[in-house]
């Protein structure tokens, strides 16, 4: 499904991922980053595609709030399982969304 967001300017994360073999504990701990990260103040959407790679994109109101969730302490748990548990390569990208447009009518 794709992201309805606010007319622009906002934030973009962009987080591209090969997935390692071993997703232990990786469904359930998605499924409660997604919980907490709709509280977030500044946050506006996400939406994400299956791969490999996957592609996840969070819009933020600012890069300020976008900088927080990065911060805020249970992110930071998965954050690291990630790096040492799920996934192979990562990357991700922040931009600010100038234009945002679609099909007319």
């Amino acid at each position: 499904m794709i992201a309805s967001t606010p007319e622009p300017p906002y934030t973009a994360v962009i987080f591209t991922a090969v997935p390692s073999e071993d997703r232990s504990g990786y469904l359930e701990t998605a499924m409660r980053m997604l919980e907490l990260v709709a509280d977030q103040p500044g946050f506006l959407a996400v939406e994400s595609s299956e791969g490999p790679p996957e592609i996840t994109v969070s819009y933020w109101a600012s890069d300020e709030h976008a900088r927080a969730w990065k911060a805020a302490a249970e992110h930071l748990v998965a954050q690291r399982r990630g790096r040492e548990e799920w996934y192979r390569d990562y990357r991700v990208r922040v931009a600010r969304v100038e234009r945002d447009y679609g099909p007319v009518g």
